[in-house]
């Protein structure tokens, strides 16, 4: 069974198959890449509780930076977030995010 949360017309905000929980992109507020990194993190916190998971569930994380020379200031806000021994698997790279402004982009995939 497929379950969908919050979903609108062009997607839904967590998707949960099969143990498993697909949040969508999100991206935090701020001037500085740590505000928008700490934003969107609170922003993850609160979809996987929603899906019922946490941040020791977390499978694997996919961080899309606006440029790559905010990869240390992103880590330090990343770094102190993850509970020590339960870091996912995860990839980050740099690409042109939905609109102007958006340094950070977090995608999640957790158990529950």
């Amino acid at each position: 069974m497929i379950t969908r949360l919050e979903t609108g017309p062009r997607m839904s905000k967590i998707v949960k198959h099969n143990g498993t929980a697909y949040l969508c992109g999100q991206v935090g507020a701020g001037d500085s890449v740590a505000e928008q990194t700490r934003d969107c993190l609170g922003r993850v916190d609160a979809l996987l509780q929603e899906a019922g998971s946490s941040r020791e569930q977390m499978l694997q994380v996919i961080i899309w930076l606006s440029s790559m020379e905010d990869f240390a200031e992103m880590n330090a806000v990343w770094d102190a977030w993850v509970p020590e021994g339960h870091a996912p698997a995860r990839a980050c790279g740099e690409a042109r995010l939905a609109r102007l402004g958006l340094k950070v982009e977090v995608i999640v995939t957790a158990a529950y």
